[in-house]
């Protein structure tokens, strides 16, 4: 059997210290952990994780079930993460291990989906839009899209459908939440993603304001050669299979929010109103539902 050289520390009380960026941090305590450089997340099971590294994004500490310790799978990803020895703007790169029963970390998590493992990680630091998209073709934008579970589902369809993209407006829920991670599989590490930014000026209406979806956003992506084709109810609106949008050289489809769907004023600023097809008096999807089926779409063109 193969020997690994990983030292771990074995926690047995509860309230250690070292489990409370696990277990006594929320989202928004963990995304400014490092105020104002930054922040964590964290990243459940083997392939979530080992995607994340991958991204590259770089590990603070690791949280494994000690009888996961003798599962070669679970050491050969622990022992690569913590030979990692780049190092960081703030300081030592060394990372953690820490190792607890079955039963605490269920109780740290409150659920046992986590694959017995977990690992605290730095938030990476955000692309510019431009560098991020002027190369692609197909790309995604999501505005005000708040319940974490569809933002995860959103990435996981990006994943499957091969967008190039998705760009975010800053009133979206963060892809890096525990449950956008662990609903996407950790396809939000596979698919480049970033902020659009707003203007804050722009509008006078409260969630316009905190949407970010404003005239500069357009006026970037023209100038990146795309066109946007908001999913909207309108009478104006073309199919979604459409030739005109399939002949376009570079496009980006805009989903809204669950509830209140795209502001007017974005759906009046893009150049195509998109509604899919659909039977039985039905006319709309969940914006997860509605994002899988305008992917799939754009991926056949």
């Amino acid at each position: 059997m193969k020997r690994f050289n990983v030292q771990i520390e074995y926690i047995k009380d509860f309230d250690d210290d070292r489990l409370s960026v696990y277990k006594d941090l929320n989202e928004s305590q963990l995304r400014h952990y490092y105020e104002p450089d930054g922040g964590v997340f964290i990243a459940e099971s083997l392939k979530v994780i080992d995607r994340a590294f991958s991204f590259p994004c770089v590990p603070e500490s690791i949280l494994v079930e000690q009888e996961k310790l003798s599962h070669p799978e679970y050491m050969e990803l622990i022992e690569r993460i913590t030979s990692y020895n780049e190092s960081l703007s703030s300081g030592d790169s060394n990372v953690s291990v820490y190792a607890v029963e079955h039963d605490k970390l269920s109780a740290i998590t409150g659920y046992n989906l986590t694959g017995g493992i977990l690992s605290a990680m730095r938030r990476p630091s955000m692309p510019e839009v431009t560098d991020l998209i002027r190369d692609t073709r197909r790309i995604a934008i999501l505005d005000t899209v708040v319940n974490p579970t569809n933002i995860g589902a959103i990435f996981r369809s990006a994943a499957a459908f091969n967008i190039e993209a998705i760009l975010l407006t800053k009133g979206c829920c963060d892809p890096l939440s525990r449950r956008a991670i662990r609903v996407s599989m950790g396809n939000v590490f596979q698919i480049p993603w970033t902020y659009l930014d707003s203007d804050e000026d722009e509008y006078n209406d409260e969630r316009q304001r905190s949407a970010g979806l404003v005239r500069g956003n357009f006026e970037l992506l023209h100038k990146l050669g795309f066109k946007t084709a908001a999913m909207a109810l309108k009478p104006e609106s073309v199919r979604l299979d459409d030739e005109r949008l399939k002949q376009e050289d570079k496009l980006a489809i805009i989903m809204g929010n669950e509830g209140d769907g795209l502001s007017d004023a974005a759906i009046k600023m893009s150049d195509y109103k998109v509604i899919i097809p659909m039977a039985h008096d039905v006319d709309s999807l969940n914006v997860a539902a509605a994002s899988a089926v305008a992917f799939w779409e754009l991926a056949r063109s």
